[in-house]
């Protein structure tokens, strides 16, 4: 006899449940075992990201299928805002879609139906050969598509700070991420992303997120940042990733073990 699959919860629905900041962390590497031991760690979110990460489809499916046995969410990060691939990611089955740079609330918009079945959106119809309705065993999963997938819109330039209050109201937005080092490259600062130019900025999106009841979270690496954030309001704060903690453990071990002697030997192995 057929079975019949209830769909995850989004990350919208974890977003409204909250009673407290949700904190998580990128997925970059593109390993699907990385992901995982990222999903298991105890923090809320795992971002995998398909724009500044060498992963394409095939990989970001298996991190998906990797991380669905935690309870932490799974939040994808699309290398652009283009309903094609927008398409291909909702059918592999990642619910809860991140669209990196988006300057304003037409954009949004077009975003919002890219994600949705005619007549609410133009995503193509294919969910019977697709895992997004687990090959048919979602019920009613083409009426209820809308309702089972959430999308984030990433601020991260001047003009879309400039347009974060029409953004956050546009329906269909279910959250925003704020990216402080495009933010910060966008208004002249790069490489400044504590400049007190660029907080107030963030600070300010967190504001205007508020106001419009859609929850605003922010990449904040350094952790009295990241507290900071918190304290201003960010309804999520993404904390680290793998490849940046892989990259400064490793260094620490070089350090405690080598030191800063240049010229000290590597040990050929462990």
């Amino acid at each position: 006899m057929p079975i019949q699959l209830t769909p995850t919860p989004t990350f919208a629905d974890r977003l409204r449940a909250a009673d407290r900041t949700l904190y998580g962390m990128w997925s970059c590497a593109g390993s699907p075992l990385v992901a995982e031991i990222c999903a298991g760690s105890g923090l809320d979110i795992v971002l995998i990201d398909g724009e500044h990460s060498p992963v394409g489809l095939e990989s970001i499916l298996a991190q998906l299928q990797a991380v669905a046995a935690y309870p932490a969410v799974p939040l994808v990060r699309a290398p652009i805002g283009d309903p094609v691939i927008l398409k291909q990611l909702l059918d592999l089955g990642a619910q809860n879609v991140l669209v990196p740079m988006v300057d304003g609330a037409e954009q949004a918009e077009e975003m919002v139906r890219a994600l949705r079945y005619p007549p609410l959106g133009v995503r193509g119809v294919g969910s019977a050969l697709a895992r997004s309705s687990r090959w048919s065993r979602i019920p009613d999963y083409l009426a209820r598509a809308h309702e089972l997938v959430s999308l984030t819109v990433q601020i991260e330039t001047a003009e879309g700070l400039a347009a974060a209050a029409d953004i956050a109201a546009v329906d269909g937005v279910d959250a925003i991420l704020v990216g402080p080092a495009d933010l910060a490259a966008s208004l002249g600062l790069l490489g400044q992303q504590n400049h007190p130019d660029v907080v107030a900025a963030v600070e300010d999106v967190i504001r205007a997120g508020r106001a419009a009841g859609t929850p605003v979270g922010v990449n904040a690496f350094d952790p009295a940042t990241a507290e900071r954030y918190a304290a201003a309001g960010a309804a999520y704060v993404l904390v680290g990733s793998d490849v940046t903690l892989l990259a400064r453990a490793s260094e620490g071990l070089a350090t405690r073990f080598i030191g800063d002697d240049p010229a000290a030997p590597t040990p050929a192995s462990y």
